[in-house]
């Protein structure tokens, strides 16, 4: 019985490490360009990230999913610092494969004044490389801080330290070049 217990856990492993193999894209790394694309905002409104590259320096920010603990946690401590963002000229974005209506009601009950992009085919995830965590079942929690120019000036990965991305991501941008 032991033996069968240990095969099923082996088999089981083996899958998820696959599974969690073959779904990442090559990972963006720092210097690199953002890539292009679109998505729809909670207002169900086409957000073109190419309406902002050139322009302005960008905090986007993967999390896995909206009105969870973690992820409600991120988003608070982005709405609370976002004056000293908008200080900067940022533009703040959050990524999740949540669905328009859910980032609305997500937006509303938070009063977050950023944009949330719905993700829901996981295609900008992707395009970013970043990854899943806990053994590829949750989406991970990434924060990529972008010059105007579209290039990647740091990365910053934590799934449980949800709080330390506005942090890192304030200590960045205030080092960037204005």
């Amino acid at each position: 019985m032991k033996r069968i217990l240990l095969a099923i856990l082996v088999i089981i492993i083996i899958i998820l490490s696959v599974n969690h193999i073959m779904g990442q894209s090559s990972k963006l790394e720092v210097g690199d360009t953002i890539p292009t694309f679109i998505l729809k905002d909670q207002n169900n409104n086409n957000f073109d990230i190419d309406s902002y590259r050139g322009k302005v320096p960008m905090v986007i920010y993967f999390y896995p999913k909206d009105d969870t603990p973690g992820c409600t946690k991120e988003a608070c401590s982005f709405r609370d610092e976002f004056e000293a963002f908008t200080d900067l000229n940022v533009k703040v974005v959050g990524i999740s494969s949540d669905d328009v209506a859910s980032h609305k009601k997500f937006e509303e009950k938070y009063n977050l004044p950023f944009t949330l992009l719905a993700d829901t085919k996981k295609k900008v995830r992707k395009l970013f490389g970043v990854p899943n965590s806990l053994m590829g079942l949750i989406p991970g929690r990434v924060t990529y801080v972008i010059n105007k120019n579209g290039i990647i000036a740091h990365i910053f990965s934590s799934q449980f330290g949800a709080e330390e991305h506005i942090t890192e991501s304030l200590s960045i941008l205030n080092t960037m070049e204005k």
